[in-house]
C-alpha cells in the first residue's frame, strides 16, 4: 500500500524536480546525516514529538537503495509502539544521500497522515530536499511549520535555505538572508553559510563579490578555510584571471592553510588555459615536493595542454609517469593525446592511441571517431575518414553534429561538393540539425569551387531559418564573390551589414581591399582602407601586405613605397610574398634601393 502511494505521489508535479540540478552542491546533506545529534533546537515553548524523548529503538541499518529503504519504512511502520521519529530521520537522511529527494518527500507526508510529529530535524530534511528539487515555494512554506510545532529554525536551516536560492541562481535572494542573518538573526553565519555564498557569486562570475565576503570573513569570527579559498581561486582561474588567482594562493598559504589537491588543479588548469605550460610544470614540481601527489585530473590537464601546444612527446612522458605512479589513463588521457597526434598530421600514431584504447577494453565514443575523422580529413585522407565514420553506426553510435562538419569539411577540402551536399542532407534526415558552423563550412566549400549561385541559395536558407548569422558567414559569401570577380554584388552585401547589426572587422575590410586591388579598383582600396581606421577598425599586417601587393600589381609603386613606410611604422613586417615583389622592382630599378632597410 505504501509503495502504491508513494509512486503516485512521485509522478504528481508536487513531487517531481522542476528543473535539472545546479552544480552547486551543498555540503548540508551530509552535515544533516553525519551530525544527527547536534540539531536539537531548543525552542521556548516546544510541542514534543511523540516518542522522541528517549530513544530505545534498535539504529537503522545502512540503506544503499531505495528497495531496502521502503522495506524497512514499512517494518518500522508495523512496530508497536511505533519507533522514534529520530529512527524515521535516519532512513531519510539515506534516502536524501541516494538523491531520491522526491521519495523522501512522500514518505514525510507519510508520516504525518499516520500522526507521527515531525522534529525540526525532520522539518531541515523536507526543506532540503524541496531545494535540491528547485521547488523553493515547498521550501518556505516548510518553514512556517517551524513556528506551528514551535520550534526555531538554526544556522542549518537558513543555510539549506540559502543553498536553494542558490541553486535556483536566486543569488540576490540568498544574499538578502545572508544579510538578515548578519544583522538581525541570532542565528549568525558559519563557514557554510559563507562558503555556499561564496560559490553563487562565483557560479554567476561574480568573483568580486566572492572576493567582497571572503573579506567580511576576515573581519568577523568565522575565518576563510580552504574550501572557500579553492572556490575563489578556481572561479579565478575559469576567468584567466591567473594572477589574482596566484596572490589569493600566496595569501592563502601566508595564513597557514595548506593547498590540497583541488588547489594546485584549479591553479594548473587556469595556467594552461593561457598557455603557460612551463609553469603548469612547475606548480606539478611544487606540489610533488609537499606531499601533494597528482590525480589523474592533474594528469589529464597537463597532457592536453602539450597535446595542444604540439609537444606530444611531452605528453606521452607525462602519460608514463602516470603509468608508473599507478595512475591508469583513462577515455580523457588518450582522447587528448590522439588530438595531439592529430593536430601535428602525425595519422598513423593516432590510430595507434586508437586502437590501443579498444584493446584496453574502452568503448569508443563519437568523440573519439570525430577526432580522428578531422584528423584524417585535415590531411585530405577522406577515404580513411569515411571509412571510420560508416563504423560509427556499425558500433551502434550516432555521429554529431562536430563529426558531421568535419567529414563535409573534408569533402569541401577535396572539392567534392557534390558529396558534402549529399552528407549535408543525410545529416538532417537522421535528424542531426546544422549548426552555423556547419553552414559556414558548406558555404566555404560552395564559394571556393566558384558555385555562387549555390551559396546564395544556402545564405538565404539560413537567413529564412533565422539563424544567428556572424560576420563569418558574411566574410565567405562576400570573398566567393570578389574571388569570381562579381565586386559590385560583394559591394552590395558589404554595405548590408549595418543594416544587419553587423560590424564588418579586420578580417572583413582586408577581404574588400583585396577584391578592389584585384579588380584594378586601386583608388576604391585606398579608400576603403582610409574608412576602416576612421570606424574604429585599424588594418593589421595582412591588410598592409594586401593592399601593398595590390599597389605593386597595378602600377602604383609610389603609393606602395608610402603605404611600406607607414606599415613598418605600425610595427609590422613585409610577408614573403610582398617582399618578393619589392626585390622583383629592384632589380628592375624601379624603387630606391634604401626601402630595402625598411623590409
Amino acid at each position: 500500500m505504501l509503495r502504491k502511494s508513494l509512486r503516485t505521489a512521485s509522478s504528481s508535479s508536487y513531487y517531481c524536480s522542476r528543473g535539472g540540478m545546479s552544480s552547486l552542491h551543498s555540503p548540508l546533506v551530509v552535515f544533516f546525516c553525519n551530525h544527527l545529534a547536534s540539531f536539537h533546537s531548543q525552542p521556548s515553548n516546544p510541542i514534543k514529538p511523540r516518542n522522541s524523548q528517549i530513544v530505545r529503538d534498535p539504529p537503522v541499518p545502512k540503506l544503499t537503495n531505495l528497495e531496502d529503504a521502503l522495506k524497512m519504512f514499512d517494518e518500522m511502520l508495523q512496530r508497536r509502539p511505533l519507533p522514534s521519529i529520530i529512527r524515521f530521520n535516519q532512513i531519510l537522511c539515506q534516502l536524501v544521500k541516494l538523491k531520491r529527494y522526491s521519495e523522501v518527500i512522500s514518505l514525510y507526508h507519510q508520516l504525518g497522515l499516520l500522526g507521527i510529529v515531525p522534529n525540526d530535524f525532520s522539518l531541515n530534511i523536507i526543506i532540503n530536499c524541496h531545494c535540491r528539487l528547485n521547488q523553493m515555494g515547498f521550501s518556505l512554506s516548510v518553514l512556517a511549520r517551524f513556528f506551528k510545532f514551535g520550534f526555531e529554525p538554526d544556522v542549518t536551516t537558513l543555510n539549506t535555505l540559502i543553498n536553494g536560492f542558490l541553486l535556483e541562481a536566486r543569488v540576490a535572494e540568498a544574499a538578502g538572508l545572508f544579510s538578515r542573518m548578519v544583522e538581525g538573526s541570532n542565528c549568525k553565519p558559519d563557514v557554510f553559510t559563507f562558503g555556499a555564498l561564496v560559490k553563487g557569486f562565483c557560479i554567476k562570475g561574480n568573483n568580486t563579490a566572492a572576493i567582497q565576503l571572503l573579506r567580511k570573513m576576515d573581519e568577523g569570527a568565522c575565518k576563510p578555510n580552504l574550501v572557500v579559498y579553492n572556490t575563489i581561486i578556481d572561479s579565478l582561474c575559469k576567468d584567466t584571471l591567473i594572477v589574482d588567482a596566484q596572490e589569493l594562493f600566496s595569501e592563502m598559504i601566508t595564513r597557514g592553510i595548506a593547498p590540497d589537491i583541488v588547489t594546485y588543479n584549479s591553479l594548473i588548469h587556469g595556467v594552461c588555459r593561457v598557455g603557460k605550460w612551463k609553469e603548469a610544470i612547475r606548480l606539478l614540481n611544487e606540489m610533488v615536493s609537499n606531499d601533494i601527489f597528482p590525480d589523474i585530473l592533474t594528469f589529464n590537464i597537463l597532457v592536453d595542454t602539450l597535446c595542444k601546444e604540439g609537444l606530444v612527446v611531452q605528453a606521452e612522458s607525462v602519460v608514463q609517469m602516470m603509468i608508473q605512479r599507478d595512475i591508469e589513463p583513462d577515455m580523457v588521457t588518450y582522447s587528448s593525446l590522439m588530438d595531439g597526434y592529430c593536430l601535428r598530421g602525425e595519422m598513423d600514431d593516432a590510430k595507434e592511441v586508437f586502437d590501443k584504447m579498444i584493446s584496453k577494453g574502452f568503448r569508443v565514443d563519437v568523440f573519439c571517431y570525430s577526432i580522428m575523422i578531422n584528423g584524417y580529413c585535415k590531411r585530405k585522407m577522406v577515404d580513411e575518414a569515411v571509412m571510420l565514420f560508416q563504423e560509427i553506426s556499425q558500433m551502434g553510435l550516432v555521429p554529431n553534429t562536430i563529426t558531421y562538419n568535419a567529414l563535409i569539411d573534408g569533402f569541401c577540402k577535396m572539392g567534392r561538393i557534390q558529396r558534402a551536399q549529399k552528407l549535408f542532407s543525410k545529416m538532417q534526415a537522421c535528424g542531426q540539425l546544422p549548426d552555423v558552423q556547419t553552414y559556414a563550412i558548406l558555404l566555404d566549400g560552395l564559394c571556393k569551387n566558384q558555385q555562387l549561385s549555390l551559396a546564395i541559395e544556402l545564405l538565404r536558407e539560413m537567413e529564412e531559418r533565422k539563424m544567428d548569422l556572424n560576420i563569418v558567414i558574411y566574410s565567405i559569401l562576400i570573398e566567393g564573390l570578389c574571388i569570381v570577380g562579381n565586386i559590385a554584388a560583394a559591394i552590395d552585401l558589404f554595405r548590408c551589414l549595418p543594416s544587419k547589426r553587423l560590424q564588418p572587422d579586420v578580417k572583413m575590410y582586408t577581404i574588400m581591399i583585396s577584391g578592389f586591388c584585384n579588380g584594378g579598383l586601386t583608388s576604391e582600396a585606398e579608400k576603403l582602407f582610409k574608412e576602416m581606421e576612421d570606424e574604429g577598425c585599424p588594418p593589421d599586417a595582412c591588410t598592409y601586405n594586401i593592399i601593398i601587393r595590390g599597389f605593386i600589381n597595378n602600377n602604383e609603386t609610389l603609393r606602395a613605397m608610402g603605404l611600406i613606410q607607414q606599415m613598418v611604422e605600425r610595427g609590422f613586417a613585409a610577408d614573403a610574398s610582398t617582399v618578393e615583389l619589392i626585390v622583383g622592382l629592384l632589380c628592375k630599378d624601379n624603387v630606391d634601393p634604401a626601402l630595402l632597410t625598411l623590409l
